[in-house]
């Protein structure tokens, strides 16, 4: 197979929001083709009209779009493989469901809800593990396995509502080469016959899928583990519709676990530890009726480039000690052969690391876009010139943009308050005599800047036999009201000398020495 040959899909159900776990999926699937030099596709697998949520097409397409990953085609971006909603593509399943009936490889099912309810019931009684629809219990239900032709035909006639389901073989060994698990093999008794052509016409999930991916020329099915079972179901239809010989590759992802390692990464767990399973904010209505607005990754200011990074990681890894990665080299070294079998937690503050680096790596002048907007909505007076100086000296000490209004506000206002721990431990009689000191020195330092302030700092304290570790935190306590950040001579030099007095002589007058 030539690379560029290579074609991979994204098939959500517009239900609802996308969890993060999806986005790894199609993070993965887009890394791959842009490896092997092949096609993105997005296709909506929206059989199931009972469950369609109103929005959540969009809200996939918009998520991708956040986050970088491009598609080449999809319902919105079009392609000669269309369309890309399986609701769209309809007419064209049925007659691949009745190829299977004419050839014997599927059957036409009447029961009713009732009957499958008591043929269950009848299974439990006698101690079966799991009932099901299989090569034994068909023998016994309604379908044409069991009916005459005759019957058959004149429940058809009479529009008596049906299903087609799968004639799964009774003896037989299904086998899968899959990408990530090796060889996979799953005894036929142990695969129902699912549905396959459900009462209104719409194919299941296992046949459209099947369908499509064959008709899409899809030459790598790359998806959740949680897909696993129903993978040598899909093997036999391929088998049935005389397409095994260009059956895709599957490849079945390992799990994102919860923090605490125990189960499929959920939003309750989620929720418990304080962060989003979604990209971007879903609202949705909650038991009580009323509207509810869960916060994804965006809202809560994780950067995008952070988040690919990061779930690159959650299940395959590139060989050597390297963690940091652009969308182009993830793509470049992307390979389902480092895609590991097991579990990986969902490590939270392993994201903010990554959020914190990609945070720093932006410029000052990227970052007073956001400070501005910050600073604005809370009516505090700057000037637009000095922010991109803020933003280059605070970076290093926030992990989230919006961290930059709460710990740079010193910038901007005098603090109303001091760090009480400094206050109690460091403010003494020494330290006002030493900073009362360096005021009246000040205002003499002619040329205002970070060496010369310090300089006249160290010359002052000497005279006073004052040691400069004395003075450092309090004063930057009396300047800031925080004990920490980044280097005070250049606060000092920022907020200049009228300034500097002014919070100084304030800190002297409201800090009582204990």
């Amino acid at each position: 197979m030539m690379s560029s040959d290579v074609r991979v899909r994204f098939a959500p159900s517009p239900t609802g929001a996308l969890h993060i776990g999806g986005v790894r999926t199609a993070l993965y699937n887009y890394l791959y083709a842009k490896n092997q030099g092949g096609k993105f596709i997005v296709r909506l697998e929206d059989t199931d009209q009972t469950r369609f949520v109103a929005g959540a097409e969009e809200y996939i397409m918009n998520a991708l779009d956040w986050l970088g990953i491009a598609v080449d085609e999809s319902p919105t971006h079009g392609g000669e493989y269309g369309p890309y909603r399986q609701s769209e593509r309809k007419e064209m399943y049925k007659q691949y469901a009745m190829k299977l009936v004419e050839e014997g490889n599927a059957y036409y099912a009447f029961d009713t809800s009732d009957e499958l309810e008591a043929m269950r019931e009848r299974l439990k009684a006698a101690r079966v593990a799991s009932p099901q629809y299989n090569a034994l219990t068909r023998t016994s239900m309604k379908n044409s396995l069991t009916l005459s032709e005759d019957e058959v035909k004149e429940r058809l006639d009479s529009g008596e509502p049906y299903v087609i389901r799968l004639k799964v073989p009774r003896k037989e060994e299904v086998r899968l080469n899959d990408a990530v698990r090796g060889w996979v093999m799953v005894h036929s008794s142990a695969i129902d016959d699912k549905v396959i052509l459900k009462s209104d016409g719409m194919p299941t999930y296992h046949l459209a899928n099947v369908v499509d991916d064959h008709l899409m020329k899809i030459t790598h099915v790359i998806r959740g583990e949680e897909w696993l079972p129903s993978a040598p179901l899909h093997v036999l239809l391929y088998k049935y519709l005389g397409w095994e010989d260009t059956m895709p590759q599957f490849a079945h992802l390992p799990l994102i676990l919860n923090p605490n390692g125990e189960g499929k990464l959920s939003k309750r767990h989620a929720d418990k530890y304080g962060f989003p399973v979604f990209p971007l904010n879903w609202d949705f209505k909650n038991e009580a009726g009323e509207m509810i607005t869960s916060e994804g990754f965006k809202e809560a200011d994780y950067l995008p480039e952070a988040l690919l990074n990061f779930l690159a990681f959650l299940g395959w890894n590139p060989g050597n000690e390297q963690e940091i990665f652009s969308m182009q080299e993830l793509g470049e070294v992307f390979s389902l052969k480092r895609v590991g079998k097991a579990g990986t937690k969902f490590d939270i503050d392993k994201l903010k690391w990554f959020n914190q680096h990609y945070l720093r790596k932006k410029s000052g002048e990227e970052l007073a876009i956001h400070l501005s907007t910050q600073l604005q909505d809370k009516g505090v007076s700057f000037e637009k010139e000095s922010l991109p100086e803020v933003c280059e000296m605070m970076k290093e000490r926030v992990t989230f943009v919006h961290e930059l209004y709460s710990e740079a506000l010193y910038f901007f206002q005098a603090p109303t308050s001091y760090d009480e721990k400094v206050v109690n431990k460091k403010w003494n009689e020494q330290v006002v005599e030493g900073l009362t000191a360096f005021l009246e020195v000040l205002p003499t330092i002619t040329e205002f800047e970070a060496a010369n302030v310090k300089q006249a700092l160290f010359d002052v304290l000497n005279e006073k036999g004052i040691k400069m570790g004395k003075i450092m935190q309090p004063l930057r306590v009396a300047i800031s009201g925080v004990a920490g950040g980044p280097d005070l001579m250049s606060i000092i030099v920022f907020l200049g000398k009228e300034e500097v007095i002014s919070r100084i002589k304030k800190a002297i007058a409201e800090i009582k020495v204990a």
